[in-house]
């Protein structure tokens, strides 16, 4: 019986001893306070007095920065993440990004390109065309042949070196 006793009373010590809080701190009023959660932020440092895997007191950390720090000491030969404040991820995402707008772009301006040299090509044929002696002839809008003048012959000339001066 005395045992059983023994048994149960080492029990509820060893309980209790887990079940303590692992943070303490003087609030703003001086009173003690304990908890399993960090104090708040406005408590100033010098005013916590027992913070969560510390074996001793006076180790003075950042609120933030305690479990990183004990996850550190737990484990020998392993550092704590370095936080560098950069998403590399987002970083790769927005390049990706860049470069694909840089290729529709490039694409673009070829795309203009080959257009300018085939008006170049074209224009250059009509030139040809219009600036021969021989009689040419025009499809109007009721589908007829008709002979072009020589106004109209004037004006698609222009017209023509007009896109040759640009294109060409």
């Amino acid at each position: 019986m005395k045992h059983i006793r023994l048994f149960f009373i080492t029990v509820a010590c060893l309980a209790s001893s887990l079940a303590s809080a692992q943070w303490q701190w003087v609030d703003k009023d001086g009173r003690k306070v304990f908890s399993d959660r960090a104090p708040p932020a406005e408590v100033p440092e010098k005013s916590i007095l027992k913070r969560p895997g510390a074996k001793d007191s006076s180790v003075s950390l950042a609120p933030g920065t305690a479990g990183l720090a004990n996850a550190a000491a737990s484990a020998p030969g392993v550092a704590a993440p370095q936080l560098s404040g950069v998403d590399k991820e987002l970083l790769g995402r927005k390049k990706k990004a860049e470069e694909a707008e840089a290729a529709k772009r490039k694409a673009e301006k070829e795309r203009i390109q080959i257009a300018k040299v085939e008006n170049c090509a074209r224009a250059k044929q009509i030139k040809i065309n219009l600036s021969s002696t021989t009689r040419l002839f025009q499809m109007n809008e009721k589908g007829e042949r008709v002979m072009v003048n020589d106004a109209t012959r004037a004006s698609e000339l222009q017209r023509a070196q007009s896109v040759i001066d640009s294109d060409c």
